[in-house]
């Protein structure tokens, strides 16, 4: 019975909101559209475009985003996103030694010219691999992970399926086109590097969620890799925000922005996908097919605007807190025979700019009864509660869900307290039943 009465109960017009974004735990996106409703969306030139709002998962621009296209160097963020993982994992050390084989060593394209036989640390191709799309430092950083580039690549698929991208499939870590690949290392396939917009989207919420600090990598504007080397490695993306100083990228670089890939192949013309917080608040764009190097750029920054200029995350419901109607759940051999209830964490919603959030509903299930008995810890999950808004203008439906734990502890009562306890409910049950005789 409490269950259904508190079942899609409208949250008090009289809660404070703030701006605050939420860390999701499943980093799970809602591809199937757009949530802009009736904003005005900017014109782009391009095969593909996404923007998503990634402590919400919300994507505020589509534009045909679930076609697999050719990634180009895009895919490198997978590579990225790997290696960073065994380092966080402890599988490997950024000062580990990297000695590069033949397969590394006959890489073409963008490279930093790596010879059989070379030693660089982990870091030192990392930044190469981030910052200078090199080719040769990326196929060096596989095959030290996993001994070779294909049995790396199985592990990007695993990876990509984890992470629910629907359309990614990789045949290396670097996407080039296979022809371009060494050909003694090609795989035996037909098959080609694809990403749609949305699975580079994914791919980039997780970069940004796991491994908050990747901007120590991606926003790096130049490297000397070897001493001997004449000039430094330079950051493909000129919409970096420290360039706002270099005179040939101040006219791209864009407030806030720190990462993320470029790509170009011939196939997949000027990719880019890219991060950049203001207020408080992280947008992920992706652009792909532009016609060229700075157009994915002017693209990417129309794209950027339309996020920042027309929405804005607000807080729904702070980490901690009380619902309505569901002050405490009944505790089974406890020194008390209830306990408190509160959000395991806060509820934020992506909405138009300057709306009000009202007319938020919620919807909670709760453990079976039987599961909750004494001693119970602080913070124990007693079930779960789903927030829902709708904003006006936007197209759809916004939903978070989060546990409820319990408040505070409750210790296992004495035999002596549970039964005098019980006889006390034994007559409470007795003269109810006495009492609905007459």
């Amino acid at each position: 019975m409490l269950l259904n009465m508190l079942c899609l109960t409208a949250l008090p017009a009289t809660m404070v909101f703030a701006e605050k974004a939420q860390t999701t735990t499943n980093a799970q996106v809602n591809s199937s559209t757009s949530v802009a409703g009736s904003i005005q969306k900017p014109d782009l030139n391009l095969k593909s475009a996404v923007l998503i709002e990634p402590t919400t998962g919300q994507v505020l621009l589509s534009m045909n985003a679930d076609e697999p296209l050719p990634p180009a160097s895009m895919t490198k963020m997978m590579t990225e996103y790997i290696v960073a993982e065994q380092v966080k994992q402890g599988k490997l050390k950024w000062t580990d030694k990297v000695t590069v084989g033949e397969n590394a060593a006959k890489t073409i394209g963008s490279r930093i010219f790596l010879a059989q036989g070379d030693v660089h640390t982990v870091k030192e191709l990392y930044i190469a691999m981030a910052v200078g799309s090199a080719n040769d430092a990326t196929v060096a950083l596989a095959e030290r992970v996993a001994g070779s580039e294909q049995e790396f690549v199985k592990l990007m698929n695993e990876t990509a399926k984890q992470m629910g991208m629907k359309t990614a499939y990789f045949i290396n870590a670097t996407g080039l086109d296979k022809k371009d690949m060494p050909a003694k290392f090609q795989p035996d396939t037909d098959k080609e590097d694809v990403m749609s917009a949305m699975d580079a989207a994914i791919l980039g919420l997780h970069i940004v969620k796991d491994h908050p600090d990747y901007a120590q990598f991606t926003a790096i504007q130049s490297y000397k890799f070897r001493e001997r080397d004449k000039a430094p490695i330079v950051n493909y993306n000129w919409m970096l925000e420290a360039n706002k100083n270099i005179p040939n990228f101040k006219a791209y670089a864009y407030p806030g922005l720190d990462g993320l890939k470029t790509g170009h192949t011939q196939n997949a013309g000027n990719c880019f996908t890219g991060t950049a917080v203001r207020n408080g608040m992280r947008l992920i764009s992706v652009v792909m097919g532009a016609d060229s190097e700075a157009h994915r750029f002017t693209e990417t920054k129309k794209v950027l605007d339309f996020g920042f200029d027309n929405f804005e995350v607000k807080q729904v419901v702070p980490g901690k807190s009380k619902v309505q109607g569901l002050d405490s759940v009944p505790v089974k051999k406890g020194v008390e025979t209830s306990v408190g209830v509160v959000t395991d964490g806060d509820v934020s919603f992506i909405v138009p700019k300057g709306s009000d959030v009202k007319g938020v509903q919620f919807k909670t299930q709760l453990e079976p009864a039987d599961k909750l008995v004494a001693p119970i810890e602080k913070g124990t999950k007693v079930g779960t509660i789903t927030y829902t808004y709708k904003a006006a203008g936007m197209d759809k439906a916004q939903t978070k869900t989060v546990n409820l734990v319990t408040s505070e502890e409750v210790e296992k009562g004495s035999w002596i307290r549970l039964f005098f306890r019980a006889i006390g409910e034994m007559f409470s049950d007795l003269f109810d039943g006495i009492k609905n005789l007459f």
